[in-house]
């Protein structure tokens, strides 16, 4: 009977990485690649293994960093709940991040340069997120930077529009992050930080032109409703749930990132919806946050 409840290694390693989001870090890789004008299909493929060891790297440490938090408020964590050790997470993750850099970083120079950035920018985020009221920026820097590394690799390099988008992406992630950091508070929550969630819609709405204002507006469309179903389980029931918002926030960076490409072709489009779709079965079975 004692086997019955010996943790399954497979989940845990699922769990410590929050695989559910690969599909959003997936998505941010494809949505960079595309506004720096794509290219090799055998780059974008090592872009993809980079940006998920660094993703499952630093979100094996950030369980690393939290492990005191969590024994007190996440006990069902699997540092706290016994699943695994500290020690091996903490050199799980810094192995994960390490081949992440190295993957990412022979494709160029600036890619490099980028990539140490990232690396920087994940573990500041990881040692301090828990002590800073701006943690949400630093969450906001490390998504950014994927998209200024995925269009790096590309035909052609970093455009205005990639960091512009990336901005967008950037401000969705502090709206989407100060929510997160409520999740395991009882305190007020303020309105404002939600408004930067619609950073991307304002952006597409600007930058289409008349060519592209009609495919802007539907996904603009599709991405408002599916922000505002999300709060809803937040600002709007007599009972709120903070998780359940983040959680489909985050699948919606799928959604982003589309809006950040814009109508492409119809593969792409479905390639983005596959992804956001992806994301939300994924958390069926393993946590977001």
């Amino acid at each position: 009977m004692t086997g019955a409840h010996q943790p399954n290694p497979l989940r845990t390693l699922l769990v410590l990485a929050r695989a559910s989001n690969l599909p959003t870090v997936w998505s941010n890789c494809l949505a960079g690649w595309l506004l720096g004008g794509g290219g090799e299909p055998f780059r974008f493929f090592w872009l993809c293994v980079g940006a998920t060891l660094l993703y499952t790297g630093g979100m094996f440490l950030n369980d690393a960093f939290d492990a005191d938090f969590d024994r007190q408020h996440r006990r069902q964590r699997p540092i706290p709940s016994g699943a695994v050790k500290a020690r091996e997470v903490w050199l799980s993750g810094f192995i994960f991040l390490g081949f992440g850099a190295v993957t990412l970083a022979w494709m160029g120079k600036i890619t490099a340069i980028l990539t140490i950035l990232l690396v920087l920018c994940i573990l500041i985020y990881d040692l301090i997120h828990k002590l800073i009221f701006l943690s949400p920026v630093l969450m906001a820097c490390c998504r950014l930077l994927l998209y200024l590394v995925a269009a790096s690799i590309s035909i052609n390099g970093i455009s205005g529009l990639a960091v512009w988008s990336a901005i967008a992406l950037a401000a969705y992630i502090v709206g989407l992050s100060y929510l997160a950091r409520k999740e395991t508070s009882r305190g007020p929550l303020r309105n404002w930080p939600v408004f930067f969630l619609f950073t991307p819609i304002c952006l597409a709405l600007l930058v289409n032109d008349a060519n592209q204002q009609q495919t802007a507006f539907i996904i603009s469309l599709a991405l408002a409703v599916w922000i505002l179903w999300c709060l809803r389980h937040t600002f709007w029931k007599p009972q709120r749930n903070i998780g359940v918002t983040v959680s489909r926030l985050l699948a919606g960076i799928a959604l982003v990132d589309w809006l950040a490409v814009g109508a492409g072709t119809q593969s792409i489009s479905l390639v983005f919806v596959a992804l956001f779709f992806a994301a939300l079965v994924f958390q069926k079975f393993i946590p977001a946050t």
